[in-house]
């Protein structure tokens, strides 16, 4: 049985991370992306070979289109996409925000994974699935910390809609999925190291999520168990 290829974005730590190992233990060969952790990177991709996946890593930043159209320049085909790879800020409000603070934000989490999807399309003319990751940010707006992630995530979630509805009739799925408080190092990445331990009791189900749980509902989307799903976002978020 031939085995199929998912493309994770930002796979070096984290959510990513966690979905190149899960992916590989479960039959995928991997292609993965990161933007300036080689370490973690490598050492994402060699506990994925040792299961016996075939690993590709590519140093890409998807603000880039240049550096976006030198990954695909090596990828006929593509199974799966695992649109993951974003950033997120220092804390501030909107009266703070700089233009070059948005435009990076937006180059990143939009613009890049639009293109990334783009490209993906185009190498699956025999269908496939996109999951972008989003955030529920995206719907509670992270006000006095991150309206700007949370914007650009919301994005991400309408693009998905689109995008689904667009590509439905040619055997492709969409679907946004939206982590809660997840147990990463993106906090640290935004200025608040401790945030998931000190929000996560007050979450409904009383902790913060792990990165695994995530990619357990991300490999569900990509299974055949889950093929009337698209066009939709799902809450992986405690219930928060």
């Amino acid at each position: 049985m031939t085995r199929k290829t998912v493309l994770v974005t930002g796979g070096s730590a984290g959510i990513g991370a966690a979905c190149v190992r899960m992916a590989a233990r479960r039959g995928y060969d991997i292609v993965m992306t990161y933007n300036s952790d080689a370490a973690g990177a490598e050492a994402v991709a060699a506990d994925a070979r040792a299961t016996g996946a075939a690993v590709v890593v590519h140093q890409t930043d998807v603000s880039d289109p240049d550096a976006i159209a030198a990954l695909f320049s090596g990828i006929d085909r593509l199974d799966a996409l695992i649109n993951n790879a974003g950033i997120v800020d220092q804390p501030a409000k909107v009266t703070e925000f700089s233009h070059a603070r948005l435009r990076r934000m937006f180059d990143v989490n939009v613009i890049g994974a639009m293109l990334v999807a783009k490209e993906t399309l185009l190498r699956m003319p025999h269908g496939g699935v996109i999951i972008n990751i989003s955030s529920a940010a995206a719907r509670n707006g992270a006000a006095n910390e991150y309206v700007d992630y949370a914007a650009s995530k919301a994005a991400i979630d309408t693009f998905s809609k689109g995008l689904s509805d667009e590509v439905a009739g040619q055997g492709i799925r969409v679907v946004s999925l939206r982590p809660g408080v997840i147990d990463t190092d993106i906090h640290a990445k935004g200025g608040r190291p401790d945030r998931a331990d000190r929000i996560g009791p007050g979450v409904p189900i009383g902790r913060k999520g792990t990165a695994d749980e995530v990619a357990e509902t991300v490999l569900w989307l990509m299974s055949d168990a889950a093929s009337y799903i698209t066009g939709t976002a799902i809450d992986v978020s405690g219930g928060r």
